[in-house]
C-alpha cells in the first residue's frame, strides 16, 4: 500500500483487489450549484423528462433493493441497490437517456420543419410519420446507449445507425439490430467510433445522438442526462433516508454527473460523500482528477466492463464532477466478476440480482474501501454508513454473462443459481 501527499492511495498492486483512490481536492459541499450547472441538468428540466417519460408503455419505476447481508458482510449500516436490469425492457438505465434524447430531437426538428410546435405527445403518438421517417439519428455506442436510441428510433419512427468499436460483443450488436437499426462495426476503440459516428453524421446529414459531449457538441447530451435524473429521482424519493455515500460507476460520466447532480439540489450541503469508480483499464477520471482538468486515456481500453470503457470524459459530466465528486477509485475487472457473482448467489438472505459487467463497479468500489482502514478514513466510512448504489444493467449480453456467473437470468432470479 502507497500513499502520497496529493491525497491519492494505492493499495494490493498487481491483485485482484488492487486499487487507487485519489481525492479531487476541488470538490466541496461548500461549492455551490452555479448557474451553468443548471443550464444542463436543472429541477425544470427534470419534471419535463419525468413527465415525458413516465407516460411511455410499460413505464414502471426499477426496484431499490435493501441489501441487508450485504452491508452485514462489508461493515456498514445500509446498502441500496437500485435495480435498473428490467428498464423498459431494454435492460438498463440507458433506455431512460438515449430514447428521450430521439423523442426531444424529433420534436424540435419536426417543429422546424413543420412550422408549427410538435408536442412530446404528437412524437409519442407519431402524429407525422412520413416526416420522421426522414429524420436519421446515429450515435456510437459500447452496447447499452445503442441500444436505447435504437429504441427511441424504432419507437418514434425514425431512422438509426449505431456505430459499435471493436470490442463490442457480438450479442450486444445482434441487441442493436433487433430494433431496427443498421449497425456499423470500426476499429479502434470506444472514442474512435465517437469520432466516425460524428463524420458520418456531418457527411449524410443525420443527427448524433451521444451520451457523451465535446467541444462544440452540448444540446443532446443534455438531454441524454436529463434522462437519467429520473432514475437518480426515482431513487431518492424511495430511500427512508439520505444516504451518507453514493459510489458511481463512470464510463464518460454521464450517469454519474445525473445522480450527483440531483444529489446537490436536492440536499445542498448535507449531500452525500460522492465516489467515482472507473475501470483500471479505462481510469479517465481518475486521470482527470490528477491533472485537475479532462485528461484522455489512450490505448485499446480493454476492459470486461464494455459500458465503462471509455477513455475521455464528457465535457458537461466534467463541469458538475469537478466541483461535486469528492473522490475517485479504480476497480479491476475480477472485482467486477465477483459481484456479479455474489449478487446471483448472495449471502444473508439476500434477493437474487441480475447484474452485467459494467454494473457493479460501484459496489467493487465500496468494498475494496471497505477492506482498508485507511481508505475507510478518507472516505469517512463508518459502521453508520448508508450507502446508495446504482445497478446500471443486467444481462445485456445474456451469453457473457452466463459465462461469467455460471448460470442464466431465469437461473439467478428463481433462486436456482
Amino acid at each position: 500500500m502507497s500513499h502520497d501527499p496529493t491525497g491519492e492511495l494505492t493499495c494490493h498492486p498487481g491483485t485482484t483487489e488492487a486499487f487507487t483512490l485519489r481525492l479531487n481536492h476541488a470538490a466541496g459541499r461548500h461549492l455551490p450549484w452555479t448557474a451553468a450547472q443548471d443550464a444542463i441538468l436543472s429541477d425544470v428540466g427534470l419534471s419535463t423528462a419525468r413527465s415525458t417519460i413516465t407516460g411511455w408503455p410499460g413505464y414502471a419505476p426499477t426496484p431499490l433493493v435493501a441489501l441487508e447481508g450485504m452491508a452485514d458482510g462489508l461493515g456498514v449500516a445500509q446498502v441500496w441497490y437500485k435495480d435498473e436490469a428490467l428498464r423498459f425492457g431494454l435492460g438498463s438505465f440507458k433506455a431512460l437517456g438515449g430514447a428521450y434524447a430521439v423523442a426531444r430531437l424529433l420534436a424540435r426538428q419536426l417543429s422546424e420543419r413543420l412550422g408549427r410546435e410538435v408536442t412530446m405527445e404528437d412524437v409519442t403518438q407519431r402524429a407525422f410519420p412520413e416526416e420522421a421517417a426522414r429524420i436519421t439519428v446515429c450515435c456510437a455506442t459500447d452496447g447499452n446507449h445503442g441500444r436505447s436510441v435504437a429504441w427511441g428510433a424504432q419507437t418514434f419512427g425514425c431512422a438509426c445507425v449505431i456505430f459499435i468499436h471493436a470490442h463490442v460483443s457480438e450479442g450486444r450488436k445482434f441487441a442493436i439490430e433487433a430494433y431496427g437499426a443498421e449497425v456499423r462495426r470500426c476499429s479502434g476503440n470506444y472514442d474512435d467510433s465517437v469520432r466516425e459516428a460524428q463524420d458520418a453524421a456531418t457527411r449524410e446529414g443525420w443527427f448524433v445522438v451521444s451520451d457523451t459531449s465535446y467541444e462544440g457538441y452540448t444540446e443532446i447530451p443534455k438531454d441524454v442526462m436529463q434522462g437519467y435524473e429520473v432514475m437518480a429521482c426515482e431513487a431518492f424519493d424511495a430511500l427512508p433516508e439520505p444516504p451518507t455515500h453514493i459510489f458511481l460507476q463512470t464510463g464518460v460520466g454521464g450517469m454519474a454527473a445525473a445522480v450527483t447532480a440531483l444529489a446537490v439540489r436536492r440536499w445542498g450541503m448535507a449531500r452525500p460523500e460522492i465516489v467515482l469508480c472507473d475501470p483500471d483499464q479505462a481510469a479517465c477520471w481518475l486521470e482527470s482528477f490528477r491533472a485537475g482538468a479532462p485528461a484522455a486515456v489512450g490505448g485499446d481500453l480493454d476492459t470486461l466492463m464494455a459500458g465503462l470503457a471509455c477513455g475521455e470524459v464528457s465535457a458537461l459530466s466534467w463541469q458538475i464532477l469537478r466541483d461535486h465528486g469528492d473522490a475517485v477509485m479504480t476497480v479491476t475487472d475480477a472485482s467486477a466478476v465477483a459481484f456479479m457473482r455474489l449478487l446471483a448467489r448472495p449471502d444473508g438472505g439476500d434477493v437474487p440480482l441480475v447484474a452485467g459487467e459494467s454494473a457493479v463497479a460501484g459496489l467493487a468500489g465500496l468494498a475494496a474501501a471497505m477492506r482498508v482502514p485507511e481508505a475507510r478514513k478518507i472516505l469517512g466510512l463508518t459502521d453508520a454508513s448508508r450507502v446508495l448504489v446504482f445497478g446500471t444493467e443486467g444481462d445485456t449480453d445474456p451469453e457473457v454473462y452466463e459465462a461469467l456467473v455460471g448460470a442464466d437470468a431465469a437461473a439467478v432470479r428463481s433462486g436456482e443459481a
